[in-house]
């Protein structure tokens, strides 16, 4: 299965149509065009080679459509791990051929089958275990693993050598596979919950049907725990890798010592509430009536092992404890699917979209969104996410209802969603992070603090205009939002004078709007006092969107109706520069003093040498 959405990949118009009918067969894919060939695309792009290289890094999944020595060509110097690259599929112009070209088994291989099943062809599947015996030995299927991977490579050359295997215990995907068994066999494959017995002629499979379930003190050790949870399935012969996931109770979402556990065992950390834990009394080897009266039922490492186990689930051992820790291990009937089971711990990722452009979009925020449940927004920021918005909840706002969108992001995070609160920008510049905390701080609320609270940068609008500008926060600068409704103009009229008087760099967010002119006006005459009346100001309006303008004006001349709120402000300092260019406009930059460096150098050398 694959942990990201697929970025096709397309060069021609021909590819993009392609690209455009396979699409929904991977639900939050990207269609990335050639700027100037395709018309439409969810991303423009104009370096090739760049662009597949930059997806490949990111571990994103790269399909395409294009010639596969193409993109070998292109992703040569990149690969370099084969055990952590993304699949990479080629796909040719026409849909005559699907090829895998690396991760055949970490998703190529299946991706492709599938996308060459809409074209009505095979794929051109080349690994040989996968084409002679129809089952990837080394990648098995969700909810087994491989106990001994380094038996792999040895085991699968004698078995295409001509040796038969036999299997010992169940796994319906290695019976129902072409492998040539045989009772007498040389090589041996194991299904087990236990450590069985891994060797180059046995390969050893792991069903996750173990439901370990831990309590702890709070703020116990992490170290504690992971010892007492290795040491019981030491002592009891299980193996870690058969390990569904970690459960307790719901009140521990937040405990490190938990959460930590589950991350070494690469399984998810889920949780139940007192009332489900406390319907599993009857099963429990230990129950104990300080532990009800402390959390509201009689036992937590017990009763959420056999919760996950289900009904027919066994416990196989009992409570153990260490001086702040327990754990219990319960036996499922069949494979566990963690996720399936309690709820997570909820997360809100506060994350920035940048000013408009899906290429100033950061990987960070793009992954929170894909991994995401639900999306929290103002309806427009929603809107801009596109494809990657595609099969998620949506909860969208109007502007004015920012601390609504909050509470609603902290609520359905406290229930064990993973949300995105989806912002412009960097999420951290006059944006939602600081509400975040702010409520977090006065909610008073048990169950928003234990949300996982994650805030992703953004590229900021005043880092987009400065970039189409040149320069000119290239020395000190600051920013100042001319909005009254949140701040008494007194105080921004305060932070005026003092920026004026510092002589920085100044970016103003929320310049005007249909109702407030006077403060930008006033802003001016404070400048005017304090720099020349040529100092550039940079306007910059709709970056990244349909309809961007980008002006440069004078300080003197800047008034408030060049200016709404979709324009950033950038007023230079007295030590900002203009640069003609040759389509008659300038580029604008703020000396670091350089040239001074550069005169004191020379001056040094000329010194030395006589």
């Amino acid at each position: 299965m694959l942990k990201l959405a697929p970025a096709f990949i397309v060069l021609t118009p021909g590819g993009a149509a392609l690209a455009e009918r396979l699409k929904d067969a991977c639900p939050q894919s990207l269609i990335h065009g050639k700027r100037g060939r395709v018309d439409a695309a969810d991303v423009l792009f104009d370096d090739f080679t760049a662009t597949v290289q930059a997806v490949f890094l990111q571990g994103r999944p790269v399909v395409g459509f294009a010639a596969a020595g193409t993109l070998i060509r292109a992703l040569a110097p990149v690969i370099a791990d084969k055990q952590g690259e993304p699949p990479v599929i080629a796909i040719a112009e026409d849909g005559a051929a699907v090829v895998p070209l690396l991760g055949g088994h970490r998703g190529a291989n299946a991706l492709a089958t599938t996308l060459a099943g809409i074209l009505g062809i095979d794929a051109a599947v080349t690994t040989a275990g996968d084409r002679r015996f129809a089952v990837a030995l080394d990648a098995p299927p969700a909810g087994w693993r491989l106990g001994n991977a380094e038996d792999y490579k040895a085991f699968t050359a004698t078995l295409l050598g001509g040796e038969a295997v036999s299997l010992q215990g169940e796994a319906p995907w290695l019976a129902e596979s072409g492998l040539p068994f045989a009772d007498d066999a040389a090589l041996r494959l194991e299904a087990t919950e236990r450590v069985g017995t891994p060797a180059a002629d046995c390969l050893v499979y792991h069903p996750a049907r173990l439901c370990l379930g831990v309590g702890c003190e709070r703020n116990a050790d992490p170290a504690e725990l992971q010892t007492l949870v290795r040491s019981v399935l030491t002592q009891a012969g299980l193996s870690p890798l058969a390990v569904a996931g970690v459960f307790s109770i719901d009140v521990k979402a937040d405990e490190a010592a938990v959460l930590a556990l589950a991350e070494s065992l690469g399984v998810p950390a889920r949780f139940f509430d007192a009332a489900t834990l406390e319907a599993e009394t009857p099963r429990l080897a230990n129950p104990s009536d300080l532990v009800f009266r402390e959390v509201g039922c009689h036992g937590v490492a017990e009763g959420a092992a056999l919760a996950a186990a289900g009904p027919q689930g066994e416990l196989i051992v009992a409570k153990t404890k260490s001086q702040r820790a327990t754990c219990a291990v319960a036996l499922a009937p069949t494979i566990v699917d963690a996720k399936r089971v309690g709820r997570g711990r909820g997360t809100l990722s506060v994350i920035g979209t940048g000013p408009g452009d899906p290429v100033w979009r950061t990987p960070e925020a793009e992954a929170a969104v894909l991994r995401a449940t639900d999306l929290v927004g103002y309806g427009l920021y929603l809107d801009l996410l596109g494809p990657l918005a595609a099969g998620k909840a949506r909860h969208g706002y109007e502007l004015g209802e920012e601390e609504k969108r909050v509470r609603v992001a902290l609520d359905l995070a406290a229930e064990g969603r993973d949300v995105a609160l989806v912002c412009s920008g960097d999420p951290g510049i006059y944006a939602m992070a600081t509400l975040v905390f702010e409520l977090l701080e006065r909610g008073g609320r048990e169950d928003w603090s234990r949300v996982g609270v994650t805030v992703m940068p953004g590229v900021s609008a005043l880092q987009a205009a400065a970039a189409r500008a040149g320069a000119p926060i290239g020395h000190d600068f600051c920013t100042i939002s001319l909005s009254d409704l949140l701040t008494p103009w007194e105080a921004i009229e305060r932070r005026l004078k003092a920026a004026a008087e510092g002589d920085f760099v100044i970016a103003f967010y929320n310049p005007v709007s249909k109702r407030r002119t006077r403060q930008l006006a006033a802003a001016v005459e404070i400048l005017k006092g304090h720099r020349p009346a040529d100092t550039p100001v940079v306007l910059a309006r709709n970056l990244g969107r349909e309809g961007e303008t980008f002006t440069v004006v004078d300080l003197a001349k800047l008034t408030a109706d060049m200016v709404d709120m979709l324009t950033v402000v950038l007023v230079g300092s007295s030590e900002t520069r203009r640069v003609a260019r040759s389509d008659g406009t300038a580029w604008v930059y703020t000396p670091r003093g350089y040239a001074g460096k550069a005169v004191k150098d020379s001056e040094k050398i000329a010194g030395n040498a006589a």
